[in-house]
């Protein structure tokens, strides 16, 4: 969530300043609801990577 929110500020920033659009547009929308969904998919990609279960966590089986 904070890296999304970083990213998406940023490129606002950017887009702000460079005058792609103005201040409350759908474009402004549109940039975080982008950046949003680029990282529920990075974020859903990646997840096994590091939610993965280690065997030596898991109980004994007997």
């Amino acid at each position: 969530m904070v890296i999304w929110g970083t990213v998406a500020s940023l490129m606002d920033w950017m887009l702000l300043t460079g005058e792609v659009y103005e201040t409350g547009t759908a474009g402004q929308a549109v940039t975080f609801i982008a950046y949003g969904a680029a990282t529920v998919v990075l974020a859903t990609r990646f997840s096994g990577r590091f939610l993965a279960s280690d065997p030596s966590e898991t109980p004994d089986q007997q």
